[in-house]
């Protein structure tokens, strides 16, 4: 267990110190989680690069899939043993698509201790100094069960409003004070709510285009997927909608870390799929050549007769 605590508080520290830092050399509250985000997503391209290159590759095998459908389609037992032999020989993982979310899990996790109670932010950093008022004063406020100003900021019995804006000014960014969830943001109404409806947008659209990217089929009407590939696929497409709903009582500084990284990968997979795979990974076997039918003979398969060899060596010496 103290393994375990002792890698936990190492990561709050390493994002804690990170967004301070960011903050250091931009400070917006915002632009460092932008930042942040973007030192994540290249942090995590070269397994962004093998996921995508997978999922491309899964797309390339598909005429080798449905051969496979059609051959063993009474056989789910055969058809899925040789579906897993088919996708090891060509470097393919169904479930690649899973392993960035995966690896990301621990970082969201950190990353809503750090936003919500400041853990891991130096005490002596230029972001404590401002983030810190800003979260006590909304936790006051929570306790207190204090609402929301009609002019849209959060009050105290014991400030004025122009000054409560002051201390959650450094905290805002496009119209949205970042400690706060979308769900809290709601009850002031809608016109102070319209940033964060959109940014709920962006997360689910976002996510959904991730998948349009790398599951795209080919035109193949009658082809039905694996069971594995099925499921695989449903899941992906209820993680977007999922994101959406979690967000809405997620301190909207995580949901923004949302946003941009999905933005940000979306580029990522645009610029992968666009300069393709250097390798032989997702290729389809060349088709044999087409037979030519009868020769004058009748022969089935004729062979190349010496005078029609003689010609293609002289061509090919010229």
């Amino acid at each position: 267990m103290n393994i375990i605590s002792d890698l936990w508080n190492a990561l709050l520290s390493v994002l804690g110190g990170l967004l301070a830092f960011f903050y250091q050399i931009i400070p917006s509250y915002g632009i460092s989680i932008i930042l942040l985000t973007l030192f994540v997503g290249l942090l995590l391209f070269p397994l962004t690069l093998k996921q995508t290159r997978s999922m491309k590759a899964m797309q390339e095998i598909q005429p080798e899939v449905k051969k496979l459908q059609k051959e063993l389609k009474g056989d789910r037992e055969e058809l899925n043993k040789q579906l897993m032999e088919l996708y090891k020989e060509r470097g393919v993982n169904p479930a690649a698509g899973c392993l960035p979310l995966i690896l990301q899990m621990p970082i969201w996790f950190a990353l809503f201790s750090v936003l919500r109670t400041g853990s891991g932010i130096p005490e002596d950093s230029d972001l404590w100094a401002v983030v810190e008022p800003a979260r006590d004063l909304l936790d006051r406020m929570r306790d207190l069960g204090e609402g929301v100003n009609v002019s849209g900021a959060f009050t105290d019995p014991q400030g004025t409003v122009e000054a409560v804006q002051a201390i959650f000014a450094p905290v805002t960014f496009l119209g949205m004070n970042l400690l706060i969830s979308p769900a809290e943001a709601f009850t002031v109404g809608i016109v102070f709510f319209l940033p964060y409806a959109l940014l709920l947008i962006v997360i689910i659209a976002a996510g959904y285009y991730q998948q349009v990217q790398t599951t795209r089929q080919r035109k193949n009407g009658d082809q039905q997927p694996t069971q594995q590939m099925a499921g695989m696929q449903n899941a992906m497409k209820i993680m977007p909608l999922f994101f959406g709903f979690i967000s809405w009582n997620l301190p909207t500084g995580l949901d923004f870390y949302f946003a941009v990284s999905n933005l940000f990968r979306i580029a990522q997979q645009w610029l992968i799929l666009r300069l393709g795979h250097p390798g032989k990974q997702g290729k389809t076997p060349a088709e044999p050549p087409k037979d030519e039918g009868p020769d004058a003979n009748g022969d089935a398969n004729p062979s190349p007769s010496p005078h029609a060899s003689k010609k293609k060596n002289r061509r090919r010496r010229k």
